[in-house]
């Protein structure tokens, strides 16, 4: 019988990363650093402190444009994460790293929305062995996410799209679409902006 991850490559879909128990001591160093450097951002004020903010971002990040993250806040395998110019994650978001989360330039993301990458097997004898999978969410340009979202693995949210207050993202969300619901439906499309006044108030 064809694996899942044979189908998934037949429709041109990345495999999920698959992790055991033995996985989570791997990285030890970079985790312990991780969590010494979150504890501090979590401290800092981000406007006030923004050099040093941006400093542990840097630090923390596969890749950062720059942008502003409320606290208090989570991230987790961090250097799976990439976060583009001018986003603006609010307070109490959960990046959960174990696959990569790329977030595009001039996106907004809300308060205690989820980004999580990672899942469990319904196989009950599977989940003991304390296996469980990964897939990466991107999230396109001058996106809104609505408080509270949950994000799941493997998603993508096109550019110029909003997803709803409280919405459980399962499905892929198509450019200028607007979602929400549980699970995530879409409500209408929205309108293409003009690439060529978009960001004229913030460069």
């Amino acid at each position: 019988m064809e694996s899942i991850t044979a189908r998934m490559r037949v429709m041109g879909m990345q495999p999920p990363i698959r992790f055991a128990f033995s996985d989570l001591g791997q990285r030890r160093t970079e985790r312990e650093a991780e969590a010494e450097l979150l504890a501090r951002y979590n401290e800092l004020d981000p406007f006030e402190q923004a050099s040093e903010a941006q400093d542990i971002l840097n630090r923390m990040l596969a890749e950062n444009g720059g942008a502003t993250i409320m606290n208090p806040t989570y991230i987790g395998s961090g250097w799976n994460i990439r976060i583009g110019r001018k986003a603006f994650i609010n307070a109490a978001v959960v990046l959960d790293g174990s696959a990569p989360i790329t977030i595009g330039h001039h996106t907004l993301v809300g308060p205690g929305v989820r980004f999580l990458t990672a899942y469990h097997p319904v196989d009950p004898a599977e989940r003991q062995r304390w296996a469980f999978w990964a897939r990466p969410i991107t999230v396109g340009e001058n996106v809104w996410i609505g408080a509270d979202a949950l994000i799941v693995a493997g998603v993508t949210i096109g550019d110029h799209s909003v997803v709803g207050a409280g919405s459980v993202v399962t499905k892929d969300v198509p450019r200028c679409t607007l979602v929400a619901g549980n699970p995530a439906h879409v409500i209408r499309q929205l309108d293409e902006p003009d690439p060529a006044t978009l960001y004229e108030l913030n460069p």
